[in-house]
């Protein structure tokens, strides 16, 4: 069963994936930035093990479960909070019919 979108929801969900995707470029520019900063920490305290793979695989596997849900696995049609909120609106409305 398909459902028709408004004009309105039809933005509300692009305005929503924009946002995630906004998120997820913010959180991959840090993951660079900081990486780096943590490499040249380690480079200049004298190599040795390097330890700031840990950061670096832990926060890559974060950051790549990040990508999924925003590029490969999309939520079509709104997050659980969008539907719950939805499902309070029609109660309200036929409560007061």
């Amino acid at each position: 069963m398909s459902v028709q979108m408004s004009d309105d929801e039809i933005r509300k969900l692009a305005q929503r994936r924009v946002a995630a995707k906004k998120g997820f470029f913010s959180n991959l520019a840090s993951y660079i930035v900081i990486n780096a900063m943590l490499v040249v920490i380690w480079a200049l305290s004298g190599g040795g093990y390097p330890w700031f793979l840990w950061v670096a695989g832990f926060w890559g596997v974060g950051l790549i479960f990040h990508a999924l849900g925003v590029f490969v696995f999309p939520k079509e049609g709104g997050d659980w909070e969008q539907a719950e909120i939805r499902k309070e609106m029609d109660r309200i409305k036929k409560s007061h019919l």
